[in-house]
């Protein structure tokens, strides 16, 4: 079968790959569609110290087509969405639906494919950019048969990282206000999730401009160009401290909540910049794990500001996934419209080169 192999300095669309049957408690998964994520690009890119040669992808939705003899709830011929969190589901973090905090989760690195007669590894504990792949069922989240697999393709990543930020990593209140950092794959799913919690001001802030009429088609109420160097002031002129001053005592004024979705030192000062008080910086995105940033410990202490992390939507998959399908199917948040360009697998350069210059929203490839 085909699949994009990254072999540790190249990566290429090979044929003849080949994939292991499944265990008692293992699915395997005809991929329909497969996301494409900057994340996808770094692997590709030696950035993450995971071995190699490895099969590429981690957001895909498909069609199961063989199961192990220990699984339940998922059979031959459902529609999943594939989730990369392998949680053991009997741990503290899990038993409380913090599956996120689950150690079973990391190092997940398996080899259930061979090219050439070599073991090849999967990445992310589950490996999309292939004809067919095998993960376990806790990864496999059904999906109803009205929703399009290119669109359930997203939710396993961009779609849960984003909008779990808001629902589960944030509080977000009714009629409070947030800065979004990056309007990407990610940072669009934060304002969608914004705008379902009943944020009032909602300022979506990239470097390209042309992003503005899709920031405010997911709920955006204010777009600023990011490459602007008094961006802080901006923002602070839109959510003042007063009627009388834009800033205030301790820095007073600006917004409740900051989604850094770029994880870049400059960006996350200024989103600690740009916090009212009581305010807090959430990092969605991945930097290097040697990648440092820098703030001022009075903009932290008198006033309960916050930065905090998230680790993929601080996400329970078969608890979120199912809720953002119902959003979904109710008109509440966009599935298809993030997806802008679905490509056929041979055509996934195309697909990188489109998500590099930020002509997509998102990029899905199919086989």
């Amino acid at each position: 079968m085909r699949g994009i192999i990254y072999n540790g300095t190249s990566t290429e669309l090979v044929d003849g790959i080949k994939l292991r049957e499944p265990g008692p408690r293992d699915v395997v998964v005809r991929i329909a569609a497969a996301g494409l994520c900057h994340s996808d690009v770094s692997y590709m890119n030696g950035l993450y110290p995971v071995p190699s040669p490895g099969v590429c992808g981690h957001e895909g939705a498909g069609i199961v087509e063989r199961v192990g003899d220990a699984v339940t709830h998922v059979k031959p011929g459902d529609h999943i969405a594939i989730a990369t969190l392998s949680a053991c589901g009997m741990c503290p973090p899990c038993a409380s639906g913090r599956p996120t905090a689950c150690r079973a989760t990391l190092g997940n690195a398996t080899q259930p494919f061979t090219f050439d007669g070599d073991p090849i590894w999967n990445f992310a504990g589950v490996s999309t950019f292939v004809e067919q792949t095998v993960i376990r069922d806790i990864q496999c989240v059904k999906l109803p048969d009205d929703v399009p697999l290119s669109s359930a393709a997203i939710v396993g990543c961009g779609v849960i990282t984003g909008m779990g930020a808001v629902f589960n990593r944030a509080n977000v209140k009714r009629g409070q206000s947030a800065a979004v950092f990056g309007v990407g794959g990610v940072g669009l799913n934060v304002i969608q999730a914004l705008k379902v919690q009943g944020a009032e001001k909602i300022i979506a802030i990239d470097t390209v401009p042309e992003k503005e009429a899709l920031a405010r088609k997911f709920g955006a109420t204010h777009f600023l160009d990011g490459k602007r160097e008094d961006i802080v002031d901006a923002i602070t002129q839109i959510c003042p401290a007063s009627e009388s001053a834009v800033r205030g005592p301790f820095n007073a004024g600006g917004v409740n909540w900051a989604f850094d979705c770029v994880a870049h030192p400059t960006v996350t000062w200024n989103a600690l910049e740009s916090l009212e008080w009581e305010g807090n910086v959430v990092v969605i995105g991945v930097a290097s794990q040697t990648a440092e940033f820098k703030g001022l410990y009075g903009r932290l202490t008198q006033v309960d500001r916050g930065i905090i992390g998230c680790r993929y939507g601080s996400s329970s998959p078969h608890r979120d996934f199912p809720y953002i399908m119902n959003l979904y199917r109710t008109g509440q948040v966009l599935l298809d419209e993030l997806v802008t360009a679905v490509r056929p697998i041979d055509k996934w350069q195309d697909s990188i080169h489109e998500m590099e210059t930020g002509a997509v929203a998102r990029g899905v490839l199919s086989f």
